[in-house]
């Protein structure tokens, strides 16, 4: 090489190792944050559930199985009526689940953080899953209750419950309405956690963050 001759040194492109953990931590804990606030926010409105065919609840399998013979007994307005309330309580419940949340990310250790970003495109979703199902599903529960209470529903569900465990298509002791509703208010929160997620890995910069960029584009 002659005397004078500038080296370059090859482009680097920035990987996981070269992150600092603060990095990964704080542009993880911001990724959690943007989304779950924006699950709640889409959620936790009027036909937040109801009016998103991905996360509205069904009815029970049991009434759906009874539901054509329901109807020809003159329950199909009920049961219509019970299906569309069943959402309403599920979209006045998923505002309570801010503060859970915001624990778990404050929570998330440094070791945590390295191991989602390493993880699959829905690993920040199952860590939330796997922090907060059980205490959101006693912080739901009692929501959930009053408002199907509130709206009538309980006694709809139970007009209904008492038709079909009289034909054997139902175990009247074993219809929790509370719990089926709890338990798909909390799958319809994490499946739009995970599509909040998916968004920001596939595209970082778009979420306004540089931390964000950062973070996530060194797993591209």
């Amino acid at each position: 090489m002659s005397a004078g001759c500038l080296v370059i040194a090859p482009a680097h492109a920035i990987g996981l190792a070269d992150l600092s953990s603060g990095d990964a931590s704080k542009g993880l804990k911001l990724a959690l944050e943007k989304g779950s606030e924006m699950a709640v926010q889409l959620l936790g409105v009027q036909d937040g559930f109801w009016g998103n065919d991905k996360v509205r609840i069904g009815l029970p399998d049991a009434v759906n199985k009874g539901a054509k013979l329901l109807k020809t007994l003159g329950m199909g307005k009920q049961l219509d009526e019970l299906n569309l309330q069943m959402n309403r309580a599920a979209e006045a419940a998923v505002p309570l689940s801010k503060k859970l949340l915001t624990q778990a990310i404050q929570k998330m250790s440094v070791q945590d953080a390295k191991g989602i970003l390493q993880g699959g495109e829905n690993a920040v979703t199952q860590f939330f899953a796997g922090k907060t199902r059980t205490p959101l599903a006693v912080e739901f529960m009692p929501t959930v209750r009053q408002s199907l209470e509130k709206l009538g529903v309980v006694d709809q569900f139970n007009a209904v419950a008492v038709k079909l465990s009289g034909i054997g298509l139902l175990d009247k002791d074993k219809a929790k309405l509370e719990s089926y509703v709890t338990d798909k208010t909390l799958d319809g929160l994490y499946f739009m956690i995970g599509e909040e997620e998916k968004k920001i890995r596939q595209n970082p910069a778009q979420a306004g963050s540089a931390l964000l960029s950062k973070v996530f584009g060194a797993l591209r």
